[in-house]
């Protein structure tokens, strides 16, 4: 049930709660936990990655976090040291269901050959985010996922089922420059 609206005279008059049912939905990928908690990169590249992650994650109060199941799966997989720190970074983020129509989608985006089978976990991230209706599907994920090329596709295949495809981005991306004057 949505939050009250205040109008009494020297109060917000509700508006830190509209900004509160407001929040931008974004569907965190595995990938941004792993940046997050993993030991220092000794790439550029890599640091610069894990920097910008963490300057995100400093900001996601502004968002409404959401993972699925496969986030989970994912994080939980590999290393026991580094899997509990990507878990408990997911600590009380909403799981989001996958259903048997998520399943379907993501099968249907491998058999268009529009992701590869290979990377059947981001045909499901692809198929969860958008059959949730999130706004933001945040990745480092540029081969499948933050690949202009590949959303075009995903896009078309999607308006066809009369569905939307969500903003798919990076930390950097979503983080933006906004003291940028």
């Amino acid at each position: 049930m949505p939050k009250k609206i205040s109008s009494k005279l020297g109060t917000d008059h509700g508006f830190s709660e509209m900004t509160e049912l407001m929040k931008r939905k974004i569907y965190v990928e595995t990938s941004v936990i792993s940046y997050l908690t993993a030991r220092p990169s000794k790439t550029i590249i890599g640091a610069a990655h894990q920097q910008i992650t963490l300057a995100w994650w400093e900001q996601r109060s502004d968002y409404e976090l959401l993972v699925s199941q496969a986030v989970w799966q994912e994080c939980a997989a590999g290393d026991p040291v580094a899997a509990q720190k990507r878990l408990a970074a997911l600590d009380g983020l909403p799981v989001l269901a996958v259903t048997l129509d998520m399943i379907r989608l993501a099968e249907a985006l491998i058999e268009q050959a529009i992701i590869p089978a290979k990377a059947v976990e981001d045909a499901l991230h692809i198929a969860v985010s958008t059959l949730h209706g999130v706004d933001f599907l945040l990745t480092w994920n540029c081969r499948h996922l933050a690949n202009p090329v590949i959303q075009e596709r995903i896009a078309m295949h999607l308006e066809q089922l009369g569905l939307f495809l969500p903003i798919i981005c990076t930390p950097e991306e979503l983080l933006g420059g906004n003291d940028d004057d």
